[in-house]
């Protein structure tokens, strides 16, 4: 089935939709989802590999790596093979392209399953016509009611007095509802603003007349953007600044908000303030602009944090209007020939044949490239060469392979991400960036860093690794970077992730970057423990700690840790243990922990069952014993549990009263249990259930009417089998599939 929904923008088709794609009760039944963004400039290729990424995340899978090179033909046909014994539900947002849905739909197989397939455009002959098909539904949006954008309105002024307006202000309110036209994001922004304002008639009644001023002053332009520009004037100059930085990205683009951080710290965007660190001002800069209905979040993260955000397409066309004032330009490629006076900052985008070599300006601050083909080296020379003033180097993903000599000129320079790139070797130049905060290397081909790295004293973030994901996950498949001794002079560090254990000096000069919030480092040996744990100890800022062993066999030594890091949050260890850390049940503020290849033969639940936020814990080779015993009471925030390749397990218990907010539960590669966790039905809101490569007798029991076990698992919405195909390609089997079935019969 397929369901359009259809209306004029900002009337809140993405956000009616994404309450409904959001809702549990409506997305359980599907095995799974995707929610993609399209907008005026897709690429076919690029929203078939998102489709497929999506599909795999969804199911906790790993996409083929090669879908980075697959043609149009290759991709449809990996998608029809992934899809085919699945319910899904997909949602394409922002449809401009009338040619879209005839080259889509061929993706998405149609089995009589019960998919469902949603659009939202602002053009009705874009979609399927619900005169083609019995199948095929047109819903059009409208305005809201007087009574309804009334109810709205309140709800986002009034909100600490119940979402009722007091008797002296529903006259100017009413005002207020009706020049907004019914439109709910004219109602939602100006709204959020009259929610920081004084709540007395005569400021109202001043405001109202500046909105009615600003309607009347250019009948040349919408309302609604003459609504915008009033949440607009009255931000803060700093806040200002950072809400125009969203145009630097194109429309509807999803950005990470760690990287926004990091941008707007080294645009000089965020003021310092007693006791607080540039991020967290930063972090409450972008809550200010979320609060205001400037940005909208588009990823919380279990732990509660923006990971990512976006800006309505009204909005950023509003924003693009006004980047001229703080001398912001955003540039497609095919216009940078009209770039001629100075631009100070530059967003690079789109795909055409137009030179770069165009844009010259030697008073450039910042360029930020996006999603181009080619990048000539003769342009990146003029970056390195001319550019004396730059600030801002953003890279990522850029088909660029080197950098040269000359970025040691650039003294000014504070942010630079060669993340997702070719390059192999930064230049012994980099030293001579001593204003530098940002190192990137993320997903680059960089192993290893110049011993000039330690001259980078204000380095705030440096973040390196490369999964090789052609193979199973293993020790191997997380490389490193090779960092020389000196790192005791990066005393400004809040992120180092990911380096490489290379030297025992190296690991005690840890121990001076007393503000790390974030450590990963791999290629670890046994007796580095002591001296590790000595760092670790003076690092009490630190949330989030990964621990990769030289080898799946190598004992992580962490015992002498006497009092750990009182904020952590994230744990990860790969590796053997030969007996659980006695400080790791003390840590009081944690919320995930993983276990890779610890292979303990103590029962760790018993020891990990009490700590009192923990929302997420996975066993991967961590347990090679016989049996598990979850105990009542024990887990009671716990949301995702992951048993995988524990190759004794022959029994798990579940008591009555444990793991009461269980959401996800995943059982893989167990040979060795023969029937369904006993107590599993005592999980009553548990929603998704996951058995890889489990044995034939094991998913017979649970199938519907032959299966003995089948009542134990009758109540969880989502029951799935998956089997390895090769490498780490998977088929993915609901409960009760006839292919399924008929595979373990043959």
């Amino acid at each position: 089935m397929v369901i359009s929904v259809v209306g004029i923008g900002g009337l809140g088709k993405t956000t009616l939709v994404k309450k409904v794609y959001e809702n549990e009760q409506v997305t359980l039944p599907f095995h799974c989802s995707a929610w993609i963004t399209v907008s005026q400039s897709y690429k076919m290729e690029e929203i078939l590999r998102k489709m497929i990424k999506d599909f795999y995340k969804a199911r906790k899978g790993i996409p083929p790596r090669e879908i980075d090179t697959m043609e149009r033909t290759m991709l449809i046909q990996e998608l029809r093979q992934f899809l085919l014994e699945l319910r899904y539900v997909v949602v394409f947002d922002d449809v401009w392209d009338m040619s879209f849905w005839s080259i889509v739909q061929l993706a998405l197989p149609n089995k009589n399953k019960g998919s469902r397939i949603i659009m939202t455009t602002r053009d009705e002959s874009v979609v399927p016509s619900d005169n083609q098909s019995p199948f095929y539904h047109v819903y059009k949006l409208s305005h809201l009611s007087l009574e309804k954008a009334r109810e709205l309105f309140c709800k986002k002024v009034f909100q600490c007095e119940g979402g009722i307006c007091p008797s002296e202000l529903n006259e100017s309110s009413n005002s207020i509802i009706k020049r907004c036209g019914g439109l709910p994001l004219a109602i939602v922004t100006i709204g959020s603003l009259l929610s920081t304002k004084q709540k007395v008639e005569s400021e109202w009644i001043k405001f109202l007349d500046s909105l009615t001023s600003e309607l009347e002053s250019n009948p040349h332009l919408q309302d609604i953007t003459k609504i915008l520009s009033l949440s607009y004037i009255d931000l803060p100059y700093n806040l200002k600044a950072c809400f125009l930085y969203f145009g630097m990205f194109p429309e509807d683009y999803f950005i990470n908000s760690a990287k926004l951080i990091r941008l707007w710290i080294a645009e000089g965007f965020v003021k310092e303030m007693s006791g607080k660190t540039l991020e967290d001002i930063a972090q409450d800069y972008l809550n200010q602009l979320i609060h205001r209905s400037l940005v909208q979040v588009a990823w919380i993260d279990s732990n509660g944090r923006t990971r990512s955000c976006r800006v309505h397409d009204m909005l950023h066309g509003f924003i693009l209007t006004k980047s001229n004032e703080l001398n912001f330009h955003w540039v497609s490629i095919q216009n940078c020939s009209r770039v001629e006076r100075i631009a100070r900052r530059l967003s690079i985008q789109t795909n055409v044949n137009t030179p770069l070599q165009s844009i010259t300006s030697s008073q450039t601050r910042s360029i930020l490239i996006l999603e181009l083909d080619e990048v000539p080296n003769s342009f990146l020379m003029t970056c390195f060469s001319n550019f004396k003033l730059m600030k801002v180097m953003d890279f990522e993903g850029a088909p660029i392979n080197c950098i040269p000599k000359e970025v040691g000129s650039l003294f000014h320079l504070r942010y630079l991400s060669l993340r997702d790139t070719k390059v192999q070797i930064l230049p012994k130049s980099i030293g001579k960036l001593h204003n530098l905060e940002t190192l990137d290397l993320k997903s680059s081909l960089v192993s290893e860093l110049p011993m000039e790295i330690s001259r980078l004293c204000k380095l705030r973030y440096l973040g390196a690794h490369n999964y090789n994901i052609d193979t199973k996950y293993s020790i191997d498949s997380r490389r490193g970077i090779k960092i020389p001794n000196g790192i005791r002079h990066l005393e400004s560090l809040q992120k180092l992730f990911l380096i490489e254990a290379s030297s025992a000096t190296l690991i005690t000069e840890l121990g001076s970057l007393a503000q790390l919030r974030k450590l990963s480092i791999c290629k670890f040996k046994k007796e580095n423990g002591m001296d590790l744990c000595t760092s670790i100890q003076k690092m009490r800022q630190l949330r989030s700690l990964e621990i990769i062993a030289i080898s799946e066999e190598e004992v992580l030594n962490l015992q002498s840790l006497p009092s750990p890091p009182p904020l952590l949050q994230t744990l990860s260890l790969h590796g053997r243990l030969e007996k659980l850390p006695e400080w790791i049940p003390k840590l009081k503020s944690i919320v995930r922990i993983v276990l890779y290849w610890s292979k303990l033969m103590e029962d760790q639940l018993k020891l990990l069952q009490s700590l009192p936020n923990l929302t997420s814990l996975s066993l991967h080779d961590g347990y090679r014993g016989e049996q598990l015993h979850i105990e009542g009471r024990s887990f009671q925030k716990l949301k995702e549990l992951r048993f995988q390749n524990l190759g004794g397990l022959n029994r798990l218990i579940i008591e009555e009263g444990a793991l009461p907010f269980l959401e996800f539960l995943e059982i893989a590669e167990c040979p060795q249990l023969k029937e369904v966790p006993s107590g599993i039905h005592h999980l009553k809101i548990l929603k998704t259930l996951y058995f890889t490569e489990m044995p034939t007798e094991f998913v017979l029991s649970l199938q519907p009417d032959e299966g003995p076990d089948f009542g134990k698992v009758k109540h969880i919405p989502s029951v799935t089998f998956r089997y390895r195909t090769h490498g780490e390609h998977y088929i993915w089997y609901p409960l009760g599939n006839s292919a399924l079935l008929k595979r373990l019969r043959s």
